[in-house]
C-alpha cells in the first residue's frame, strides 16, 4: 500500500471478468454495520463506455459523447444502495461503498493494475444515473478506470504521507 498511487493513463489490458470477481469478493469483507452490503458495482467495457460518454454530455447540456469514458478498458461504476436501517444511517451505509471501492483500488493496484477513481460534476446527474439504471435508493459515487500499468508509469514514487500531520489525541480540559 505505501507503493500505491491513482494512474491517470492505462493501457488497453485489463481484468477479466473471473479475476475482478475474485477482487471484489476480497473488498467486500470491508466493515460493513449490520452486514447491510448497502453497495454495488457496474462493469462497463466496450461501447458501455460510448453509453456513458453519451450520457456525459447530455447532462453537461452537449451533443454526442465524452471521450473521458475511453480513457480505460474498464470502468467500475461505484453505486452506493441504500437500505433502510433504524441503526444504519445513510451516511455510513455510503462510506461502506467507499471503502469496497477503496478497498477494490488496493486489491487492483496489488494485482498489477493501474487504477484512478474518477467522479465528476455529473456523476449524480438523471442522465448518467439512468444510463447505469440506478434505482431511487442509489447514488453513483464515481468510477474506478481500470487497466494496464504504463511501463514508463510503473517505478514512479510518492512523497511519503507525514502522519504527524494528521494524527492528533483527543484534546484535554485545562486544570484550574
Amino acid at each position: 500500500m505505501l507503493a500505491r498511487r491513482s494512474f491517470s493513463q492505462v493501457t488497453d489490458a485489463a481484468p477479466d471478468r473471473a479475476e475482478l470477481e475474485t477482487l471484489i469478493s476480497a473488498a467486500g469483507r470491508v466493515a460493513d454495520h449490520s452486514s447491510l452490503h448497502p453497495w454495488r458495482l457496474i462493469e462497463l467495457r466496450g461501447a458501455d463506455r460510448e453509453v456513458l460518454g453519451r450520457a456525459i454530455h447530455k447532462a453537461e447540456g452537449k451533443k454526442g459523447a465524452s471521450h473521458k469514458t475511453l480513457r480505460a478498458p474498464l470502468l467500475i461504476g461505484v453505486v452506493a444502495s441504500y437500505r433502510k436501517s433504524s441503526k444504519v444511517p445513510r451516511w455510513e451505509q455510503e462510506a461502506v461503498a467507499s471503502g469496497v471501492a477503496h478497498m477494490l483500488s488496493l486489491l487492483l493496484d496489488e494485482a498489477g493494475w493501474g487504477v484512478i477513481w474518477r467522479t465528476g460534476h455529473y456523476t449524480r446527474a438523471k442522465s448518467v444515473a439512468k444510463a447505469h439504471g440506478l434505482k431511487k435508493n442509489e447514488e453513483l459515487l464515481g468510477w474506478l478506470y481500470v487497466g494496464g500499468k504504463p511501463e514508463r508509469a510503473r517505478n514512479g514514487r510518492l512523497k511519503a504521507v507525514d502522519p504527524s500531520r494528521y494524527l492528533s489525541r483527543m484534546p484535554r480540559k485545562k486544570r484550574k
